[in-house]
């Protein structure tokens, strides 16, 4: 039975912001203080073992297991010191959370008498061996193979939460197939970073190393701890699957950008205080457009370890919240009817040299340096705009897209006019024009013009799911509840395929005996009106785009489960087996991961939504439906029948207006039952999770319709569910 609601939201109303204790100090003079950061392994590393472990980590280079026993001699004395007991392997299995298994540094005395000893060892550092039997694996292990192994990473570094040393590693199967997100991370890092510097050194023979960037906004909801936990949809589901609109929500747009309530500003000041321990550079915060939603952001970083940041700080919000008494929403709809949450990533590559990839330069090579990566990365997400319209699909992100100023579920990308017009331009040259780089600045094609483009060089389009920012690339479509990693996986493999296609292409034109910034030409503006159909820069809620995009030939699938079959096309296959990313089995496994999951967020959801209806709803409605049905009786005993009538009538419309509603909802929650039944019986995962979208989740809003009506009848007294008025207005 969940809690009173009027109990709750008097709880609720009597909340005072906690009080918390300022540090009196900059945040530099904190930053990083739990993490086992360069500044700390220089302290508590030989020079020797500090410089090969830094070559591993910005050169690629192999680190030898031997070094391990030196790092872990030194970061287990900076732990103790910070008073640390425990130590633990933390990764990222297929469920788009963190895992880890605290192990306590204690050990025995090899000597008689029993004593023990912290102790912790390059093999405990570099290599451990958890039960992979209960973790997601799509087949790749059977429930009674448990063994897996998860392996340190060095280039993200060891962070305290605690008492407990946390070690950033990945998790693969006894067999070595990757189990988790960051496997394929690191590979797709090494794949674009490679064939990005192949592509640099035309331009640039001192490029030896290409980063990936991430700077990603995390868009969350604050709801009442209480009110949370009288909406049992909520706590069960992370969603609201039921309730009416208040009347006022974000109609007005006065949330976003406003003053940051009390309670949600002290919360967010201790959760920057805490992400600045771990080096997290958290930098801005704000009220977003929905009423009870906010965004932290910080500074853009790596992406691999920016990544480890973000599931980091997540971590820490639900923490903190709970602390505030808030519970922290991270679903990607939980309110019906206003904005949903996205995490927004930005996604950029930068040189060794400090040269921004997507970044207009100051002399003409460089900006055909710009130009070509630019082109690339749209021809990219053009041959490949299914498998990254899957990457971000999820059962929750579904009911965002193309909802409340999120971006639709067709993947398109957004340049501006004036890149858009250097484009156009380069496509529009003569293909017999002998053109050269000195011979562009004198047609004045736009190349050698970008110079004169400020960094902010695009207008924003919000309902563009792959938006050029003026340095970098902003992927909206990820859900804000999901692992960066999915999306940057795709991103960054699809990019190097591209790359390495461009190079080889490039390099078939030399040997023809084509002048290299020809070549590089000749092959942009071919690119150029090929990929042509993925740009788009309108209004992509129109209906028009929708039917337009189908005729260009982009992928326009809404259903989830069919979304996910572009992870295992032949082209995908073939893409993410070539730059040595993941393998056929690794992909086929990782979708039934995702047709599983979905299966049973959508009945759990279903049963949930079934037990409200039954026992929460049905019950009151009937209870007020009775009411009224007492009240007509009693008029008619009091008042002549022409009397009773007229004073009746109202009651009785009430009355129908309720046995119709609780008819529809009966009739809807036997049949979904049933078509649950029906789809349960379905042994292939694939075709399970088809049959719950198709046959099980379309009775979801016929049932909440015939609810929510109910709840502008019913006696408000006696509504047993927090309402929206009481959820999403923090005071």
């Amino acid at each position: 039975m969940p809690i009173n609601r009027f109990k709750a939201v008097e709880e609720a109303s009597k909340r005072v912001p906690l009080e918390v204790t300022a540090p009196g100090k900059q945040p530099s003079e904190y930053y990083g203080k739990n993490v086992f950061d360069r500044k700390k392994m220089s302290k508590y590393l030989s020079k020797e073992t500090m410089k090969i472990v830094t070559d591993a980590i910005d050169e690629g280079k192999t680190l030898p297991r031997e070094i391990a026993e030196h790092v872990a001699a030194g970061m287990k004395l900076w732990a103790v010191e910070m008073g640390v007991t425990h130590y633990t392997h933390w990764f990222q299995p297929l469920t788009d959370g963190t895992a880890e298994k605290h192990d306590s540094f204690i050990d025995y005395v090899d000597v008689p008498g029993g004593d023990v000893i912290e102790k912790f060892t390059g093999k405990l550092l570099a290599q451990q061996e958890p039960d992979a039997s209960s973790f997601p694996s799509g087949g790749i292990r059977n429930t009674f193979e448990a063994r897996g192994y998860t392996a340190w990473d060095p280039s993200s570094p060891a962070f305290i939460v605690g008492d407990t040393l946390c070690i950033p590693t990945v998790f693969i199967s006894y067999t070595g197939e990757a189990l988790d997100y960051k496997t394929p991370l690191l590979k797709s890092l090494s794949a674009v970073d490679k064939a990005s510097v192949e592509v640099c050194k035309l331009f640039d023979p001192k490029v030896k190393k290409v980063f990936s960037y991430l700077g990603w906004e995390q868009e969350f909801f604050l709801v009442d701890q209480a009110l949370y936990h009288a909406r049992p949809d909520l706590k069960l589901t992370g969603r609201t699957l039921m309730g009416h609109e208040s009347a006022k929500n974000q109609q007005l747009e006065d949330h976003y950008f406003g003053a940051v309530p009390q309670r949600v500003a002290a919360f967010m000041r201790e959760v920057e205080y805490e992400a600045h321990q771990y080096g997290i550079p958290l930098k801005t915060r704000h009220n977003e457009v929905a009423p009870n939603q906010f965004e932290i952001a910080p500074i853009y970083g790596e992406t691999n370890l920016a990544n480890d940041q973000n599931l980091l700080v997540m971590s820490i919000m639900d923490k903190i919240a709970t602390k505030h008494k808030f519970k922290l929403l991270l679903h990607e709809k939980p309110f019906g009817g206003i904005n949903g949450s996205g995490k927004h990533n930005n996604w950029s590559l930068g040189t060794d040299t400090g040269i921004g990839l997507f970044t207009p330069g100051k002399t003409p090579n460089e900006n055909l340096l710009f130009i070509s990566f630019v082109v690339n990365a749209m021809m990219a997400v053009y041959k490949h705009n299914g498998l990254l319209k899957a990457s971000i699909m999820t059962a929750n992100n579904a009911h965002r897209l193309g909802a409340n100023e999120a971006p639709p579920a067709i993947i398109s990308v957004f340049l501006g006019s004036q890149i858009s017009s250097v484009l156009d331009k380069i496509e529009m040259s003569s293909e017999d024009d002998d053109i050269t780089v000195e011979e562009l600045h004198k047609m004045k094609l736009g190349v050698a013009h970008i110079p004169e483009v400020l960094m902010d060089n695009t207008d924003r389009n919000r309902t563009s799911p792959f938006a050029f920012t003026g340095n970098r690339f902003e992927f909206r479509a990820v859900g804000s509840s999901a692992n960066c990693a999915a999306a940057l996986i795709v991103i960054n493999s699809i990019m190097a395929k591209q790359l390495i296609d461009f190079k080889k292409e490039i390099d078939r034109k030399m040997k023809s005996g084509m002048k290299k910034d020809q070549a590089i030409y000749d092959t942009l503006r071919l690119y150029i009106k090929e990929c042509k159909p993925i740009r788009f820069d309108g209004n992509g809620y129109s209906d028009e785009w929708k039917q337009e995009a189908e005729a260009r030939g982009l992928n326009c699938e809404t259903s989830v489960p069919l979304i996910y079959d572009q992870y295992t096309t032949k082209q995908s296959i073939e893409m993410f087996e070539s730059v040595g990313v993941m393998n056929e089995r690794e992909l086929e496994a990782r979708n039934e991961v995702k047709w599983e999951t979905y299966t049973k967020k959508i009945q759990i959801e279903a049963r949930v939504l079934g037990d409200i209806s039954i026992n929460h709803i049905i019950p009151v409605a009937t209870r007020y439906q009775t009411a009224l049905l007492d009240n007509v009786y009693k008029l008619g005993c009091v008042f002549d029948v022409e009397k009773a009538k007229q004073l009746n009538e109202h009651d009785i419309v009430l009355i129908e207006d309720i046995a119709l509603h609780i008819s529809g909802i009966k009739t809807n929650v036997d049949a979904m039952v049933e078509a649950r039944k029906v789809a349960n019986r379905i042994e292939n995962v694939r075709e399970k999770a088809i049959a719950y979208h198709d046959t099980v989740y379309p009775f979801f809003d016929t049932i909440r319709y015939h609810i929510d009506k109910l709840e502008l009848i019913v006696d408000n007294q006696i509504w047993p569910l927090a309402k929206y008025r009481e959820l999403l207005f923090i005071s």
